[in-house]
């Protein structure tokens, strides 16, 4: 959240993003004061990926019963709502001020299985899957699609989380289209870079190769 609020300030355009966040190692009203800050300092760029969490050594380290890592993203997500949607809110018994208010930003929820799958449809704008397997997706697209019908909302996002192969081109056009082709309709490539000279090589490939490919489809 740190790093999202620097780029706020150095940047003027690009989206700003977390893929995800876990929402049970914070406090719910800092989670919603850090996204209500970086929402408005940077103009309503923010897109909030946030999840429940997995790994074990993680949550005994913050403290928290990982087995009530579902419910506490619950209601921190909940939460969230209520804070964006009016200037005063109540909490535990005490009324505050939840100023600046900016627009909430896009939610998607992270992780898999129907649980992943129910909450991005009560909560958040869309689903935010690990994927590289189309095959192995398509099945929870086309759940998370009825999910969202039954709850009278419109259709789903889906922003998938992947590593495109960035040094064979065309395979990585062949990729994200197979992934669009299940209903994907946002594509993050995550990779490690040793510098930022790397990242802009990585950036400049998805630029000049990547995209005038998927244009082309």
């Amino acid at each position: 959240m740190a790093t999202l609020a620097f780029l706020a300030a150095a940047t003027t355009r690009i989206g700003l993003g977390s893929g995800v966040l876990v929402l049970p190692y914070r406090p719910p009203l800092a989670t919603a004061k850090w996204v209500a800050t970086i929402q408005e300092l940077s103009g309503g760029r923010m897109l909030l990926g946030a999840g429940a969490g997995w790994m074990e050594s993680e949550f005994r380290v913050v403290g928290v019963a990982r087995e009530q890592r579902g419910a506490i993203t619950d209601r921190t997500l909940e939460f969230l709502h209520r804070c964006f949607a009016a200037d005063e809110v109540e909490e535990a018994g005490q009324r505050f001020l939840f100023l600046p208010r900016p627009q909430r930003p896009p939610i998607y929820v992270g992780g898999s299985g129907r649980a992943a799958l129910r909450r991005a449809a009560r909560f958040g704008e869309g689903w935010m899957p690990n994927a590289s397997d189309p095959a192995k997706l398509e099945p929870a697209i086309r759940e998370l699609r009825e999910l969202f019908a039954t709850a009278a909302r419109r259709e789903p996002e889906v922003v998938a989380l992947t590593s495109l192969p960035l040094d064979q081109p065309e395979k990585a056009v062949d990729r994200a289209r197979a992934l669009a082709g299940v209903g994907v309709t946002a594509l993050v490539h995550a990779s490690r870079y040793g510098d930022a000279a790397a990242f802009a090589r990585n950036a400049q490939t998805i630029a000049e190769r990547i995209r005038p490919g998927l244009e082309q489809a």
